[in-house]
């Protein structure tokens, strides 16, 4: 078996959990970063490491799979706090994925199983896209948006960076969803959602600011 390339993954919650059979299939596992001193002093005989030290992995590519519904908005800072070039980040696609030839993958873009990715669909960095989701012709994904898993975004849908498309949810063809918005849990979503906003129902309507803050 030939030798994989190394990797240091970022993060150790459930989307690391949940890729890291995948992850391991295609990388060598050298090191996972993470702030949460309970997961130290390793997971699963790979060594746990402070986000701080990712300077001392300079021959690695990285990986950066942290991101929820509480921690989305957070993503870009926290990648750039790494001081990681961009193009040392790797992509991650299952091979249950489905990926268009046309379609454009971008450093960090993550696909788990059972995405489907069809034609000139543009993922930017750090992308993750959760299980069996649909992204139809088109779509543009800004970066360090998430994706959630059983989502069926239709044709020509922009969403800008920073994002959150909760799982289930659907996007009627067309639509921009504004930098930072999130989407909520099987929400349905039929006009276009400003920057930073809450939407949550069918059709998918906008929270009040105060519900907002504390959803």
């Amino acid at each position: 078996m030939p030798d994989l390339p190394s990797i240091v993954l970022v993060g150790l919650a459930g989307n690391t959990v949940e890729l890291l059979e995948t992850i391991e299939a295609q990388y060598r596992v050298t090191a996972i970063l993470s702030d949460n001193s309970d997961h130290a002093p390793d997971y699963r005989g790979t060594p746990v490491h402070p986000l701080d030290q990712a300077p001392r992995f300079a021959d690695c590519a990285f990986l950066f799979l942290i991101g929820s519904e509480t921690s989305f908005s957070r993503r870009r800072a926290m990648i750039d706090a790494l001081g990681v070039a961009e193009n040392r980040f790797a992509s991650l696609v299952d091979p249950r994925a489905i990926v268009s030839r046309l379609a454009s993958l971008s450093p960090g873009t993550v696909l788990s199983s059972g995405v489907t990715l069809t034609a000139n669909a543009v993922l930017e960095p750090h992308v993750l896209v959760l299980p069996q989701t649909v992204i139809h012709h088109d779509v543009r994904i800004g970066r360090c948006s998430i994706v959630g898993s059983h989502v069926t975004i239709a044709g020509g849908v922009q969403i800008g960076t920073g994002c959150y498309i909760g799982s289930a949810s659907a996007i009627r063809n067309g639509i921009s969803i504004g930098d930072g918005a999130l989407i909520g849990l099987g929400a349905n979503v039929v006009k276009d959602v400003p920057p930073g906003a809450v939407m949550v129902g069918n059709p998918a309507r906008a929270l009040p600011a105060r519900d907002a803050k504390t959803n």
